[in-house]
């Protein structure tokens, strides 16, 4: 799209230079003050697209340390520059053709074929640049294209306002290229007027029409968004530039917030492409939101570890117990620290009737040093374990024992068959009764983790 935008505003750089040679030429020829006006509009418009060339280059440029939004409002700055000139241009024609009015008195034109050449082919130069300009200035949403192509449509009125002027004189109205000048000059400022103004609503940020409530809309449609808190839009160049903020589930994990609002951008890249989004969460708590969740993720707020969370409803309040893991090498008086803050702001959150209460115990610990047990005492691990579950008569089928020496003990992990018909809790309190009676026959295992699968 840049290297469209810059050739088409070359070619234009080039239309005009030979626009301004010819009505110069001509005008000096035929001594016609239209036709030498002309050619001074015409090389005005050769410095406009000078400009506009430069503008469209400069506004291709990526962004960096200084323009972290990119170079696009150069073109906005060219494009209020030449709506500045149009307005320069139409006052001076206003002014000369209303001071000729008022005088009563008109400049003699030779009306010779020379000058209806160069203005017949002046209005077909104009019609199919500006029509190139617009094109291209709506597909790219370029600016400084649009004021080009404004200026040149404006062109080819004046042009023709000139030819309607050589023909009046042609037939002896020597009035009638200033009238129709100052019809011409009312028309472009009127268009100037609303070309300034599409041009400084971008440069003071203004949001696009609609934009706004196409994207909330978009966002809205994203499931997991809960809500959209506040949106800002603006366009820069061809680019818009879009920032929101979106309410999500704070029970929602930081690699599921993170894909949400990959699927937000996604959504209102569908519906409004090539716009850059910045997306902003904030976490709510929802109303169905139950206490065990809510006890859950303070904990996991203040990076605790916490388990065996247990709510009850007692009379007319609630008691919330839970295990709190923390250091083992902590003393009594920090723990008990940590615990006293967990229980604070979990009635903070539930309210003030909510009764909390936190068992301490060491969290285990982890990146331990250790090395497989030698297979006789593997061997002999297994078999105690297989006597200890024939007495249960529930636990069948003690496999794949792995026994691992570290510092502080061994570390036992097993697989068993229960009956798959047998409640979680039943199954959790008899692979417990077996880890404990292991404990008790063996002191030097630490820790027993048994993994219970269905029997088939």
């Amino acid at each position: 799209m840049q290297d469209v935008k810059e050739q088409v505003a070359l070619t234009s750089i080039f239309a005009s230079a030979g626009l301004t040679a010819a009505k110069g030429v001509v005008g000096i020829m035929t001594g016609s003050l239209a036709i030498l006006s002309e050619a001074g509009h015409s090389l005005i418009d050769l410095g406009a697209t000078v400009m506009t060339y430069i503008a469209v280059r400069i506004s291709g440029k990526p962004a960096d340390e200084e323009h972290h939004y990119g170079h696009g409002k150069v073109e906005s700055v060219s494009a209020l520059a030449e709506t500045a000139l149009l307005f320069l241009l139409s006052g001076i024609v206003i002014w000369e053709a209303l001071t000729r009015l008022i005088a009563n008195h008109g400049h003699a034109v030779d009306a010779s074929i020379w000058a209806f050449a160069v203005i017949i082919v002046s209005i077909i130069v104009d019609f199919f640049r500006a029509r190139a300009l617009s094109d291209t200035a709506k597909k790219t949403s370029s600016r400084a294209l649009e004021a080009d192509a404004l200026h040149f449509s404006s062109d080819l009125w004046s042009s023709a306002a000139v030819l309607i002027g050589l023909f009046g004189v042609w037939f002896g109205f020597a009035w009638a290229d200033t009238v129709a000048a100052l019809v011409v000059a009312v028309l472009v400022c009127a268009a100037g007027w609303r070309l300034g103004r599409r041009t400084i609503d971008t440069l003071t940020d203004a949001a696009p029409a609609g934009a706004a409530e196409r994207i909330t809309a978009a966002a809205t449609r994203v499931s997991g968004v809960v809500a959209v808190e506040r949106v800002r839009a603006r366009s820069d160049g061809e680019k818009m530039f879009a920032d929101l903020n979106v309410a999500v589930s704070r029970m929602l994990p930081l690699d599921r917030v993170s894909a949400l609002k990959d699927r937000v951008v996604a959504a209102i890249h569908a519906d409004m492409p090539g716009t850059e989004v910045t997306v902003t969460t904030e976490p709510r708590a929802l109303d169905n939101e139950s206490v065990l969740e809510t006890a859950m993720v303070i904990a996991r707020n203040r990076a605790l570890a916490v388990h065996h969370v247990t709510v009850h409803a007692i009379d007319d309040k609630l008691s919330v117990s839970l295990d709190l893991e923390v250091d083992g090498t902590l003393s009594l008086a920090q723990a008990h620290e940590i615990a006293d803050g967990l229980e604070k702001a979990i009635g903070e959150e539930l309210g003030p009737t909510v009764e909390v209460e936190t068992h301490i115990e060491p969290l285990q610990a982890s990146d331990v040093a250790g090395r497989e047990a030698p297979p006789e005492r593997v061997k002999a691990v297994q078999w105690a374990l297989s006597e200890i579950a024939a007495e249960g008569r529930t636990i069948r089928d003690v496999h794949d024992v792995r026994v691992r020496e570290t510092p502080d003990g061994e570390i036992v992990n097993f697989h068993c068959h229960v009956d798959p018909a047998m409640s979680v809790q039943s199954v959790h309190e008899k692979v417990d009764e077996v880890e404990r009676a292991l404990r008790r026959r063996s002191p030097t295992i630490k820790r027993v983790i048994g993994h219970a699968e269905p029997a088939r």
